[in-house]
């Protein structure tokens, strides 16, 4: 009986040290891909502090997620995610189909920052369009499996919540709050999106809302920054809404 419940504890003890040892390969795998492949399609800097998935449920939490500003911008970062809670079907992280049931991210900060009719955040969303199929100056190469086959990913459901933006205008300043954004069936239909894809739809839907919020909050910038300041939002405001005209590739 006693060897018997040795060896029972042998083999929990093993099945524990597996499953923390899969744990880490499988964050590891998503830490290394966000900073390999996100500059690529973002232009500028980004960098993932660390990921745990679970091996056994696929939810996990991606934690310090930092985007630069693209060229041309202050050297404050674009945003800062913080913990982004995640639910993967675990075993799809090894093929070259990867399913995400759930993507949330809750408080997020956002730096915007405008001038005449340009933005960051608009710019930003232009780096990442360049990039959708390859046309980015960097030349974004697509994450492959070994076997050379493009990964693709399809995301359930995307929830952001409790987001904030710092908006600088004419030397006026304020906190505002986002409108929260809900996007689901991300590359359902199509059998897949590539990240580059999976990134624009994201990000045109953040800078919907960073522009709601602005344009919500022209009448207290009026108060601080003056006439100028006002014209000077919605300038940027009706810059970035201008990149959702015309025909757009759809993921």
């Amino acid at each position: 009986m006693k060897k018997l419940l040795v060896i029972a504890g042998i083999v929990v003890g093993v099945g524990l040290v597996g499953g923390l040892a899969l744990a880490f390969f499988l964050g590891s795998i998503v830490t290394a891909g966000v900073n390999k492949f996100a500059p690529q399609i973002t232009q500028t800097k980004v960098v993932l502090e660390s990921a745990r998935i679970s091996p056994l449920t696929g939810s996990g939490t991606l934690a310090g997620l930092v985007v630069a500003n693209p060229k041309g911008w202050s050297d404050n970062n674009l945003c800062a995610l913080g913990k982004i809670h995640v639910s993967v079907a675990p075993f799809s992280l090894l093929g070259d189909h990867i399913v995400v049931n759930e993507i949330v991210i809750d408080a997020p900060e956002f730096n915007y920052e405008t001038k005449l009719v340009a933005s960051n955040v608009g710019d930003l969303l232009k780096n990442i369009e360049a990039a959708t199929g390859g046309k980015g100056p960097s030349g974004a190469a697509a994450p492959q499996t070994k076997e050379g086959k493009p990964i693709k990913f399809e995301v359930k459901k995307f929830t952001l919540t409790n987001g904030k933006v710092r908006l600088g205008v004419g030397g006026a300043g304020a906190t505002l709050p986002m409108p929260g954004i809900e996007l689901t069936d991300l590359g359902t239909k199509e059998g897949g999106i590539t990240p580059d894809q999976l990134a624009f739809a994201v990000m045109k839907s953040v800078t919907g809302s960073i522009v709601s919020a602005t344009a919500k909050a022209m009448g207290d910038i009026g108060k601080t920054g003056g006439a100028t300041a006002v014209e000077g939002v919605k300038k940027a405001g009706d810059a970035i809404k201008g990149l959702f005209g015309g025909d757009k590739k759809k993921p």
